[in-house]
């Protein structure tokens, strides 16, 4: 890398983390690295983790972005990326979600996963349940640190694949899990039917998604380890936050999921 590379991996980062402190979008870094040059963006995402990191913040697990065709399409992207879970993400145990700690939020319904081993080895479909310990319906509460979710891939992923907030709900055991890429979602907002997919819009399966992410993190020698919560990605359209809204989602054969947002 040339020093030219370098002060614009540093300025992206800047930019990204000046918008989260000061909770005030800010322009596409595609202006500093091109929008299809996905190892300089997470470069730039691993410069902003790491800085989280040496803050006190914690890695707990992972999460797989843009696995559904639908949300694909809501962005305008063409291919998953991934981003990393900090210990503040899990809002599980909150009455309610603070709805002040979000710029941008949107929410989708996805499977969760806990790990019970590492993967440090690629690994296939038929492969992937022997690492899971339990399955979760689950929220992820996506948000862009970028001005109008004004997204190229290159932007998503610098910006830990524009990661926000995540809620855990009901969960069965690996072994009591259905046929995860035959489930079905209904998410509901107040009540009102707001978004619904299948399993099999998740990479054709939340299994498959989990080997994406785990040969991937791989690839970047960063495998995923036990204990790690795995979002897989979206089961349906996201949806705009309202704030005081509540959220719900029911997953078949694994039980649902509820968020309230503060007003």
């Amino acid at each position: 890398m040339t020093k030219v590379d370098e002060h614009a991996i540093d300025e992206a980062a800047q930019r990204l983390a000046a918008a989260s402190h000061t909770s005030t979008p800010c322009a596409p870094v595609r202006d500093l690295i091109d929008r299809a040059d996905i190892d300089a963006a997470y470069r730039i995402q691993t410069r902003n983790i790491d800085s989280l990191i040496a803050g006190g913040r914690r890695v707990i697990g992972r999460k797989i972005g843009l696995t559904s065709a639908s949300v694909q399409q809501q962005v305008g992207v063409d291919q998953p990326d991934f981003g990393v879970l900090l210990d503040d993400f899990d809002v599980s145990d909150d009455p309610a979600v603070d709805s002040s700690r979000l710029l941008q939020p949107k929410i989708e319904a996805e499977i969760a996963f806990t790990l019970s081993a590492d993967i440090d080895e690629l690994i296939t479909a038929d492969q992937a349940p022997n690492y899971v310990d339990r399955v979760f319906a689950s929220f992820e509460i996506v948000d862009s640190r970028i001005a109008g979710w004004d997204i190229s891939l290159a932007d998503t992923v610098a910006d830990n694949a524009s990661s926000g907030l995540f809620v855990l709900g009901d969960s069965v055991a690996k072994d009591d899990a259905p046929d995860l890429a035959g489930i079905e979602m209904a998410m509901t907002a107040d009540g009102e039917h707001v978004s619904a997919g299948t399993g099999s819009d998740c990479l054709g399966s939340p299994w498959k998604a989990l080997v994406w992410l785990a040969n991937t993190s791989l690839s970047y020698g960063s495998p995923l380890r036990a204990g790690e919560v795995i979002l897989s990605g979206a089961l349906g359209p996201m949806v705009p936050v309202k704030p005081g809204a509540t959220y719900t989602a029911s997953i078949t054969g694994i039980g649902g999921v509820s968020a309230t947002f503060t007003a």
